[in-house]
């Protein structure tokens, strides 16, 4: 059923009434249910009865009427609420539908999404209509508004007050951020400190986005409207943001696995009321998954002594209370959204089976029907079309200053000690070419790239921040053979040497997102990031590295689509060209 503004249409809130009454059987009992009680704090027993997506009841009693009622005895396991990814970021390799699909597997049954992806590529009418149809799946879906594109684009009409107005009134989106462009707001950029504003006013949270954020810096953020931060790198800064009265997001992801060091911390500092704490993925890359999806956080707050209740709260209830839906998701208890999760062991928070609205997601360790393919070509998401061509004389790189990679998303500016007239560098040293495409040829830029690898002869990839495509490599005819092997492909990754194709990963939603399931994904993206390793990447994370090389969010210097970018002075230091 899809979302609504009210979920519910009176007929069948009054068909839910009847169930109550006994003059409509539910649709499903779970009896002898030892389940999590938020509001109390305990685990305790009762029947709960369900009727299509909504828990009714929870009591003692049995229901009077059992026409075609499913009943299942749950005398040997503890249920506890489905729990909540707040903070995804669906786009990375794989798209919201399959990550929908895997999460729920794993007993993640509601998301709320960066609007990233689709508030740039799509027109605001297709936009709005693909969230909806995405929360017709058994998960429940939720967006963020962004402020701004976390780069500097050619055009900023993507930013209109309309699109803006339309998201951030839409009842799917029930939060604004995160907020990357915060330096700005705090210099004077009264356009974004206004869209804080309306989402205040409309009573919807605010994401901070604030790494080695001072006492100060949190106070002066907090007045203008932000409510939650997930940059708390040590347990000294999650208890900065508790002190100042922020909700505390506890971050493990591909790129900060900080999750146990972050509970140690705080526990060494004192911290034993976590009611104001919820964690985060934060958009991590396939292979993270492997381990899990929130319930791999719930199992290393468990491990670090977290009680129980506490452990399964930052992952359900209080994430639900911070957003205002706990009248709706968080609990079990009549009114809810039937999002349960059932556990042999409560200190084993993988679940044997799911429920998600009300549907058997995963029955007995087995997965149920349900999620199957999502219509993306209705909504204008096809495969990256490429109508131009790039030849080897296109590129030239004379630039004094290159770009060094400190580790996997920090980039410094460095002067290029080597001669780059030749068409092939030597593999002895870790500097390649780097060229950034406009995906519509319409600009390029030229530099150098140390740090990256030491062996790949030519890599591209349309996977990045704006769409754009990234060449890398120490050949440029193998750099272009990579550049044609991805526009054959319909985009996504692809490596070559010696001009043949040795590794390649189809992207073909946007360019950027597969459409095959995250199992594939995963698999896909472990073999090619195994590959780009026996190269020489050396970071922690490749497909992050290539997100951010235009993300003006991070430090020191950035490849946007205007230029090479100085973030600190806010200045280009060398413009795109224009082909």
């Amino acid at each position: 059923m899809t979302e609504r503004i009210y979920r519910w249409t009176k007929k069948r809130l009054r068909q839910q009434l009847e169930v109550v009454r006994g003059e409509q059987a539910p649709s499903l009992v779970l009896k002898n249910a030892t389940y999590l009680n938020h509001a109390r704090k305990k685990w305790l027993q009762a029947n709960i009865w369900i009727a299509q997506d909504r828990i009714v009841y929870v009591g003692d009693d049995l229901p009077n009427t059992l026409d075609g009622t499913e009943i299942v005895d749950c005398s040997d396991q503890y249920i506890v609420p489905g729990y909540i990814e707040h903070h995804a970021h669906p786009f990375q390799l794989y798209n919201p539908h399959s990550f929908a699909k895997y999460a729920a597997s794993r007993g993640t049954t509601t998301l709320i999404n960066d609007n990233m992806m689709f508030f740039l590529n799509l027109e605001k009418k297709k936009a709005l209509s693909l969230i909806e149809a995405l929360d017709e799946l058994p998960t429940s879906m939720y967006w963020w508004c962004r402020y701004d594109a976390q780069t500097e684009l050619k055009s900023e009409e993507a930013f209109s007050n309309s699109k803006m107005k339309a998201w951030l009134e839409h009842h799917l989106v029930i939060q604004g951020g995160e907020l990357t462009s915060w330096p700005k707001v705090l210099t004077g950029d009264d356009a974004t400190l206004h869209w804080m504003q309306e989402t205040t006013r409309l009573r919807k949270p605010i994401e901070g986005h604030l790494p080695g954020a001072s006492e100060k810096t949190l106070s002066q953020m907090a007045l203008l409207g932000v409510t939650c931060d997930h940059e708390a790198m040590t347990g000294e800064e999650v208890v900065r943001r508790l002190n100042l009265g922020y909700t505390t997001s506890l971050r493990h992801s591909s790129i900060r696995p900080d999750l146990p060091k972050l509970l140690k911390e705080m526990q060494e500092l004192g911290v034993d009321v976590f009611d104001r704490c919820i964690m985060t993925t934060d958009g991590s890359t396939p292979t993270f998954y492997e381990d899990g999806v929130m319930d791999h956080l719930i199992k290393i707050a468990l491990d670090a002594g977290i009680e129980p209740i506490d452990a399964y709260a930052m992952a359900t209830y209080n994430v639900a209370k911070y957003y205002n839906l706990d009248h709706k998701l968080g609990m079990i208890a009549p009114g809810r959204v039937a999002h349960l999760n059932f556990l042999n062991d409560i200190n084993d928070p993988k679940p044997t089976s799911v429920i998600a609205k009300g549907q058997w997601v995963v029955r007995d360790g087995r997965q149920c029907e349900g999620y199957e393919s999502f219509p993306w070509e209705d909504y204008g998401i096809e495969p990256l079309k490429i109508d131009w061509e790039l030849k080897e004389d296109d590129l030239h790189f004379s630039m004094p200053m290159g770009i060094e990679m400190v580790n996997a998303v920090i980039l410094k500016p460095y002067q290029i000690p080597i001669e780059c007239t030749d068409r092939t560098l030597s593999q002895d040293h870790d500097e390649s070419f780097f060229v950034m495409l406009d995906k519509n040829g319409k600009w390029l830029i030229t530099s150098m790239l140390k740090g990256f690898a030491n062996r790949i002869s030519g890599f591209a990839s349309s996977f990045s921040n704006t769409g754009d495509i990234v060449l890398i490599g120490k050949n440029i005819s193998d750099m272009v053979s990579a550049f044609n092997a991805l526009k054959e492909q319909g985009g996504g990754m692809a490596l070559v040497e010696d001009g043949e194709v040795i590794g390649s990963i189809p992207l073909k939603l946007f360019g950027m997102l597969s459409n095959k399931n995250m199992n594939e994904v995963i698999k896909e993206e472990k073999e090619f990031v195994g590959m780009l390793r026996e190269r020489g990447y050396k970071h922690e994370d490749p497909i992050y590295s290539l997100l951010f090389f235009s993300s003006t969010h991070l430090p020191y210097i950035r490849v946007t689509q205007s230029g090479i970018y100085d973030v600190h002075k806010k200045t280009v230091l060398f413009p795109s060209i224009m082909r």
